[in-house]
């Protein structure tokens, strides 16, 4: 991972942290994004010195607000000449319904729309870099959902488990049709449930505890540095393996 570039969203705590500090150790340049700029500058100079990797740099915006979202693409494009691997990894669990500052629900606005803008919006940087890779942080919580066009923003009725659910087979369905899409490019697109892991996130929707974040971490560090993987594209992964999504 020498010189690569990598962009990880969410990674100032739980699964994208852990993944930013194994990908460091393997000599990449990583950005750390997160919510609050202060908590960014910290975890960047927390990865750095564990791995004893300088090139560690940092920015902050809110993925409930999509012109943030067009702010920190334009900040990428403008200080950067290629992304060689973006990982879409930052969630969140709401068990109330609210909304962004775009008036989407909050769960399918941070876990889809927000990702889905700011890969488009870096799409272009991405296809220059090949071969590059998009990576998108789904769940297992994908196939059991009631999947209803009329009801993505939780216009007729709003469950905290389906809007989770829909949101993460959303990013699938994405990954699939952006993986057909780039097909020839150099770009690669893949999926992936990371275990079921002891975050922030799992404690909020189900109050139980479960894996390491090293664990969680292993399957987005596998589709980011392998070559296993080179120029395998429009597949979701479990446990670093080829699996297959809900129908």
């Amino acid at each position: 991972m020498k010189n690569k570039i990598i962009l990880i969203t969410g990674a100032t705590d739980g699964i994208g942290k852990q993944t930013a500090l194994d990908l460091s150790k393997l000599g990449g340049k990583i950005i750390v994004h997160g919510r609050n700029e202060e908590k960014c500058k910290k975890t960047a100079a927390e990865i750095s010195d564990k791995t004893g990797n300088s090139d560690i740099d940092h920015l902050s915006a809110d993925l409930a607000s999509l012109a943030q979202v067009k702010e920190m693409a334009n900040l990428i494009i403008s200080k950067y000449d290629r992304l060689d691997v973006l990982i879409n990894n930052a969630g969140v669990f709401e068990n109330e319904k609210i909304f962004t500052l775009d008036e989407y629900e909050m769960t399918f606005g941070v876990n889809h729309l927000a990702h889905f803008l700011l890969t488009m919006l870096l799409l272009d940087l991405i296809k220059s870099s090949t071969p590059s890779r998009i990576i998108n942080v789904s769940s297992m919580a994908h196939s059991s959902n009631e999947f209803d066009l009329e009801n993505l923003n939780s216009e007729k009725s709003f469950s905290s488990y389906n809007a989770y659910s829909i949101s993460k087979a959303a990013n699938i369905l994405f990954t699939y049709k952006l993986a057909e899409d780039l097909k020839g490019t150099g770009v690669t697109v893949n999926a992936l449930h990371p275990g079921v892991i002891s975050t922030k996130l799992l404690h909020k929707g189900w109050a139980i505890g479960g894996d390491s974040l090293e664990s969680g971490a292993a399957t987005s560090v596998y589709l980011a540095s392998s070559n296993e993987v080179e120029g395998i594209t429009g597949k979701y992964f479990v446990n670093k393996h080829e699996s297959s999504s809900s129908s």
